[in-house]
């Protein structure tokens, strides 16, 4: 039995009292907090008890799955060795152990590919560049319009480098994909406005007859609308300030078969620990990230094949099929208890 993400971490340990027999395996799709973090919740025992109950309990990044065993120990005073959670009944035995790791997510690379090749998708991508007045640089941010993807730090930078001179309307434009997302809860329809409220003043600033700062869409799109607009853009921007993943960093990156074009990464995004080709930066750091956002700009073409065909190397090798597996045989490992 394979449970998936934070709603269902009760679960396991439910499933483990009314089916001992099942093997099962938790994923967590979101970052695990430090425990000194974790500590503020009122349910942290709940929480941690009931992920307990799974034999395998899965993370994106090293760092989350030892989050997890060090609140383990903290909370509920469980032992903790290696990659090994032991979880004691009242009389200090015991009881069950279950193991904790790293199983970075992926995406379907065949998918991405196969669309990235087809000449619809292709021609897409030159219309899209040519409504745009073909800007010599196109930068592209696709994000759930949630805070922690860095939108407003990526638009401040943007910003800034018009007002710097550093690029200017007309040989660069940046494309900002929002999908709509919790827009029934306050604090997002405040960042809704606010990010519009943004775009609004950089348009009306910098804006020309003939080319406009930022294309602002707050729509849903299909794969194939985002494989043109991955294929029009010449730097993807990922500023997340927390990311469990990020997988929109690896379709850019699969989608570039002529492994042209520059990912700027967040380092707080999980893709970052796989992607390190990527131009790695702190959103936190507004002039760090303009001078990343710069140096993909005129990152020398040598250069940009490099880094892009070793981070779609690593894409390939480590598709959604290969972290599905991955997962699946570790679960139906036998456990040997690590008392070392």
């Amino acid at each position: 039995m394979w449970v998936q993400d934070y709603q269902l971490q009760l679960v396991p340990r439910m499933l483990r009292r009314a089916r001992p027999d099942l093997r099962i395996g938790f994923f967590n799709h979101i970052p695990f907090p430090p425990p000194e973090i974790f500590a503020q919740l009122p349910w942290r025992h709940a929480i941690i008890d009931g992920l307990l109950g799974a034999d395998l309990v899965g993370f994106q990044r090293v760092s989350d799955a030892g989050n997890f065993m060090r609140s383990a120990r903290r909370f509920l005073g469980a032992s903790v060795k290696q990659q090994q959670v032991h979880v004691k009944g009242q009389d200090g035995e015991i009881t069950h152990i279950a193991r904790a790791q790293a199983f970075p997510i992926s995406i379907d690379v065949q998918q991405i590919s196969e669309l990235a090749a087809k000449p619809e998708i292709i021609e897409r991508a030159r219309q899209i560049r040519q409504d745009l007045g073909n800007p010599k640089t196109i930068l592209l941010g696709v994000d759930r319009l949630d805070y922690t993807k860095g939108i407003r730090h990526r638009l401040k930078a943007f910003e800034e480098l018009l007002a710097d001179g550093k690029l200017k309307v007309g040989d660069a434009t940046l494309i900002q994909v929002a999908s709509p997302s919790r827009e029934r809860v306050e604090q997002y329809r405040l960042l809704r406005e606010e990010v519009e409220g943004t775009v609004g003043h950089i348009n009306g600033t910098y804006d020309t007859i003939e080319n406009t700062a930022v294309r602002y869409l707050h729509h849903s799109y299909p794969v194939e609308e985002m494989v043109a607009l991955y294929l029009a853009a010449d730097v993807m921007l990922v500023t997340a300030l927390r990311d469990g993943m990020n997988l929109v960093a690896k379709e850019y990156v699969t989608a570039r078969t002529n492994n042209d074009g520059a990912l700027v990464l967040s380092e707080f995004a999980g893709a970052a620990d796989q992607l390190k080709q990527a131009l790695l930066m702190n959103p936190h750091d507004i002039d760090g990230l303009k001078s990343t956002i710069m140096r993909a700009v005129e990152l020398p073409p040598r250069d940009a094949a490099r880094r892009m065909r070793a981070m779609r190397k690593q894409i390939l090798e480590h598709d959604v099929d290969a972290w599905s597996a991955d997962f699946l045989r570790a679960l139906n490992e036998k456990v040997v208890r690590d008392d070392s």
